[in-house]
């Protein structure tokens, strides 16, 4: 009997193997020491780091390297094999311009620094990235980008601090103390009722996008709103569609800013007529499988249809569903 498809391994950037102990982040004896013997993670204003040779790795500095102790805006990402790994955010001379190793979307480039070694974004390099290095740069984005929105208390407007090693932030006026935000935002793969995972998916099209990109559907959860319920409401509202069996697939951050994609899997009637939404949706269209199978094969792209790329949940959820029957 055919199985409701899965998805075919764990999201890119649901990676890690770093221990995030959080006694730890209150330690003032035990951060030092994870300082002084600890590598860092450097970041440019653009979330780019520097990568090692074919981008399999993060290129990382001796904190020794770094400052003498942790500087107040250094953040702890974790502990991995006695090593304690930090990230720092700051400008950087870099040149721009320098290729991608993954273009799948075609919307950002790498740099190089004065001794040629390149820094690249987390979207472009992810699901190159070893387990351990996925996971401390997935983390170090989504620190550094949260510190960025939180410089004043959403209370009394006054500055904050940061604290506990980075992970939360204490207001200088009013006292209260933040804690690092994720907004939730379902994904879902749409397939048409014919047997149990469909013939045909539904594949759609921001004007935003590269040209003859395609992705599935997407959207945030609103306030006192479910998870499914946000599914359900989503494809309706972009593409008029009403869906049914509803089911969880898998979950992976997207620290851009701050949120986590919760992906899903849910049915349509076959054949139903597609609405896009107005300003949101630019194309819409079912797919069929063995065109799906194909793009995949090439590695993502047809003429007329580019995948999500490989860093995406997007991409992992289409190969999951082009594999199955």
């Amino acid at each position: 009997m055919t199985e409701p498809f899965q998805l075919p391994a764990l999201p890119t950037l649901s990676r890690s193997t770093v221990d995030r102990d959080e006694a730890v982040r209150t330690d003032r004896e035990r951060l030092a020491k994870l300082w002084a013997t600890g590598r860092v993670v450097l970041l440019d204003e653009k979330g780019r780091t520097p990568v090692g040779a074919g981008a399999t790795s993060l290129a990382t500095r001796t904190a020794a390297q770094v400052a003498e102790a942790a500087a107040e805006d250094a953040l702890l990402l974790g502990e991995h094999d006695g090593v304690g790994y930090w990230a720092l955010r700051g400008a950087v001379d870099l040149r721009e311009g320098v290729p991608s190793p993954d273009s799948a979307w075609g919307l950002w480039t790498g740099a190089a620094d004065q001794d040629g070694e390149e820094w690249h974004d987390l979207r472009t390099v992810g699901a190159l990235l070893d387990d351990t290095s996925a996971g401390l740069l997935t983390t170090a984005v989504a620190l550094a980008g949260w510190h960025e929105r939180a410089r004043f208390c959403g209370r009394c407007g006054a500055p904050t601090e940061r604290v506990h090693a980075g992970w939360a932030t204490h207001c200088t006026g009013c006292g209260r103390e933040e804690y690092p935000r994720t907004d939730p935002a379902v994904i879902c793969l749409v397939h048409d009722d014919v047997g149990v995972n469909g013939e045909n998916v539904l594949l759609a099209r921001q004007p935003v996008w590269p040209p003859e990109r395609y992705s599935v559907l997407a959207g945030f959860v609103e306030a006192g709103e479910s998870l499914e319920a946000c599914v359900a409401r989503e494809v309706a509202e972009e593409v008029g569609v009403s869906v049914s069996d509803i089911r969880y697939l898998g979950s992976q951050p997207w620290p851009f800013p701050r949120s986590i994609m919760v992906g899903f899997a849910a049915s349509a009637p076959h054949g139903a007529p597609l609405h896009p939404a107005e300003g949101e949706i630019e194309q819409a269209h079912w797919v069929p499988r063995a065109q799906v199978r194909e793009a995949l094969a090439a590695g993502g792209e047809l003429d007329g249809l580019r995948l999500p790329g490989p860093t995406s949940i997007a991409r992992m959820m289409l190969a999951g569903w082009a594999a199955a029957s």
